[in-house]
């Protein structure tokens, strides 16, 4: 992950996400994640915007009207225990963060989650 590491030893992620998760993670102060549902076993953030994008755009905005793309740093020490996973083409790339660990993942988050870019279905 050497190309998205930072001179802070962070490392930028992003993550794609709809209206109901963002409004969670703004209740948390845009600083932790909520805990995964039942259903959803893994945490996935994304190591590219452009990924990101697509899915907020492409995904989010028909499942929920809205998609937001959010950018967020983590200290990059801690993320080397989750491989870097290829989900398609050679910029498909995600860690894949059990639900389990996802407390210990927002602890390691350094400053706030940011949304970058945001995406509204057509009226």
């Amino acid at each position: 992950m050497t190309e998205h590491r930072t001179e802070n030893g962070t490392t930028t992620l992003w993550r794609p996400t709809g209206p109901e998760e963002l409004a969670l993670v703004e209740a948390s102060g845009w600083t932790a994640w909520p805990p995964r549902l039942p259903e959803q076993p893994i945490f996935y953030p994304v190591l590219n915007e452009d990924y990101a994008v697509r899915i907020a755009r492409d995904w989010n905005v028909p499942a929920s009207g809205a998609g937001y793309v959010t950018r967020f740093e983590v200290d990059t020490a801690f993320l080397a225990r989750y491989p870097v996973r290829r989900a398609g083409g050679e910029t498909i790339l995600e860690l894949w963060v059990p639900a389990q660990e996802l407390a210990e993942f927002n602890r390691h988050i350094v400053g706030r989650i940011e949304v970058v870019r945001e995406f509204h279905a057509r009226a």
